[in-house]
C-alpha cells in the first residue's frame, strides 16, 4: 500500500485537511505575488541599496578630502622646526587623539612595485603587515584601533615604485603620528 489515509476526527479526513492547507498556501502565494507587496519589497530593497552606497560614497569622499588635506600639509612642513613649533606639534598630537573618535581610520598598505612580487606574495606580505601594524597600533594608539574597529576595519592598498619613495611615505606617516611598520621578506 503506497498511500494510507487515517481519520483524525469524525467528518474530517486527511484529504480534506490537505486540500485546506493547499488553499491556504495558494492564498499566501497570491499575497506575495500581489503588486502592493512587490512594490513595497522593491522600495525597501532600493532604499537599502541607495542608503548603503550613499554612506559608502560619503565615507570615500571624506577619506579623499582628508588625504588631500594631509598631503598639502605634509608638503608645507619640510622646513626645520624650532622649539616653539615642536611644542605646537605636541599639542596638535594631543588634539589628534581627541579627534580620533570623530575621524575615519583606515589601514593603508603601500606595496613596492619594483620588487616584482606576484599577487599571492603581495597578499601574504599584506597579511603580515596587517598583523604587525595592528599590534603596533594597539600599543601606541589604542583609541585609533577602537575607532578603526568600530568603523569596519577599512583597508586601502596603494603602490609605490621605489624603496626611497617607501621610506619617504613611512617618514611622513611617523611625523603625522601614524603607526608605520615596514615588512621585509623573511
Amino acid at each position: 500500500m503506497l498511500f494510507h489515509l487515517e481519520r483524525h476526527s469524525p467528518g474530517h479526513n486527511a484529504v480534506d485537511e490537505l486540500a485546506a492547507g493547499l488553499m491556504d498556501l495558494s492564498a499566501v502565494r497570491d499575497l506575495f505575488l500581489s503588486p502592493a507587496v512587490a512594490t513595497t519589497t522593491a522600495a525597501a530593497i532600493s532604499s537599502f541599496v541607495i542608503g548603503y552606497y550613499a554612506g559608502v560614497g560619503r565615507s570615500l569622499f571624506a577619506y579623499n578630502a582628508d588625504s588631500r588635506r594631509r598631503l598639502v600639509a605634509d608638503t608645507d612642513d619640510d622646513e626645520e622646526e624650532d622649539d616653539d613649533d615642536a611644542l605646537l606639534d605636541d599639542n596638535m598630537g594631543r588634539s589628534r587623539v581627541a579627534a580620533a573618535f570623530m575621524e575615519e581610520c583606515k589601514m593603508v598598505f603601500v606595496v613596492r612595485t619594483d620588487l616584482k612580487m606576484d599577487k599571492g606574495k603581495i597578499a601574504a606580505q599584506c597579511g603580515h603587515a596587517t598583523l604587525s601594524a595592528y599590534k603596533a597600533a594597539l600599543r601606541h594608539t589604542p583609541q585609533h584601533v577602537q575607532t578603526w574597529e568600530r568603523l569596519g576595519q577599512a583597508k586601502v592598498a596603494l603602490k609605490c615604485t621605489t624603496e626611497q619613495e617607501m621610506i619617504e611615505i613611512e617618514e611622513k606617516a611617523k611625523r603625522a603620528g601614524i603607526v608605520a611598520k615596514p615588512i621585509f621578506d623573511a
